[in-house]
């Protein structure tokens, strides 16, 4: 038994794991914005004050998320990743933030993002060191809940660097257990099944359905189209173990949104959002606010795929049908017999590429008929028949994406 796993037995004996997690959080995909893939660990303000982790940085996407639309989509989250924090913890033991990029502390921000309307996210690591460095959380689990707690912190990610595997079962509990102890509601990301799912022996999907409200499981993502379709396609491959385990209240996580970055076309850009809206992911965009493009902010805020990302139902869309190139999901959506259907062509060869169909061989049943629309337009296909054939041009690296609903009464 290592060192951690008995502090952690020993620190249980007074307070019994409850059954689950149970907060009340993400009854639907969480959304919100997230610093890390596109601003990563810059630190030195005085060369890159723009780009550099602070409370200005913070502050000023805050003030883009409320003002330009993002906030009232959905987006509420604004979550601080590694390198916040200062090196060493204070005398008591306590996590401080880096007194010069935060010189007003992450209290200040919590009521800074409150005041808007927004919630503050957090990040910590499981281990004796963060990816990056700075303190983890590794014997200081309950005292670094009751830290967030009292700073008014609405999410925490906690990370899996620099730790022992066999001790991620029960340090992952435990830090939820203390953060329910708060009596502060605080959304928990759990980055352990990415760590452990190489490994059988040590993955325990019901665990994590049970213990986090999303759970990162695979690996992160990157401003690429070759990245970004690898999790596409580990989510397909897995469709069926990963499916089983979301819903309200505990989520598979793909990592977060690129689009708006430097390294996806628009037709990319598309598949992204329709995929992750498929997948019923959290949709955590990283991406300067301040400087977006006009089209992939009009894909971040599409009424049709977000209400289709956040459809009550909270059935993740699967992986029905694979040859070479062409890929077709299917989600069920909680109207009766309603669909979101998906046609990808992951083919970069710079051609589009056409496929005949028939609305059977998406899996939809309940109607003779449904009425289609395009969800990047809102554009009406009309009626369509299940038997009936169509043919899809669907561009390289893109997506043909619709949403079906149910026509009871049709008659040819």
């Amino acid at each position: 038994m290592t060192q951690v796993l008995l502090c952690l037995l020993l620190s249980l004996v007074v307070f019994e794991v409850g059954d689950a997690l149970d907060n009340g959080l993400a009854l639907t995909p969480p959304m919100g914005w997230m610093h890390w893939e596109r601003f990563r660990c810059i630190t030195d303000c005085k060369t890159d004050p723009k780009n550099c982790l602070s409370e200005n940085l913070i502050m000023r996407q805050a003030d883009r998320m409320a003002a330009d639309g993002y906030r009232d989509a959905g987006y509420v989250y604004l979550s601080i990743d590694d390198c916040w924090m200062a090196k060493e913890r204070d005398s008591n033991g306590r996590l401080q933030a880096d007194p010069i990029r935060f010189p007003r502390g992450i209290k200040f921000l919590a009521d800074y993002l409150h005041n808007k309307g927004l919630k503050l996210g957090i990040y910590e690591d499981f281990g004796t060191r963060t990816c990056m460095g700075y303190p983890g959380s590794e014997f200081y689990l309950q005292l670094d809940a009751q830290t967030f707690a009292s700073w008014k912190v609405d999410l925490l990610k906690l990370d899996g660097c620099n730790a022992d595997r066999t001790d991620m079962k029960y340090g992952y509990e435990a830090m939820g257990f203390f953060l329910n102890k708060t009596g502060h509601p605080i959304l928990y990301l759990c980055s352990w099944a990415a760590y452990v799912s190489p490994y059988k022996d040590l993955t325990d999907y019901p665990a994590f359905k049970k213990y986090c409200n999303q759970w990162r499981n695979y690996r992160d993502i990157q401003d690429s189209w070759d990245v970004m379709y690898d999790i596409i396609d580990y989510y397909g491959n897995n469709t069926y173990n990963l499916s089983a385990y979301a819903g309200s209240g505990h989520w598979n996580d793909p990592d977060e949104l690129i689009i708006g970055g430097y390294g996806l076309s628009f037709n990319q850009e598309k598949l992204h959002m329709g995929m992750w809206a498929m997948m019923a992911s959290p949709l955590f965009m990283s991406v300067d606010l301040e400087t977006i493009r006009p089209s992939s902010k009009g894909l971040l805020l599409n009424k049709m795929l977000l209400e289709i990302n956040q459809d009550p139902l909270g059935v993740q869309g699967q992986r029905i049908w694979k040859f070479r190139k062409f890929e077709i999901w299917q989600r069920p959506l909680h109207k009766a017999h309603s669909y979101a259907i998906a046609v990808i062509n992951s083919d970069n060869e710079g051609v589009p590429r056409t496929i005949k169909l028939s609305l059977s061989e998406f899996g939809v049943t309940g109607s003779p008929a449904f009425n289609v629309t395009d969800v990047f337009d809102g554009t009406s296909h009309g009626v369509a028949h299940v038997n009936d054939s169509f043919i899809y041009e669907v561009n390289p690296t893109g997506i043909y994406m619709v949403r079906l609903d149910p026509v009871m009464s049709w008659k040819r």
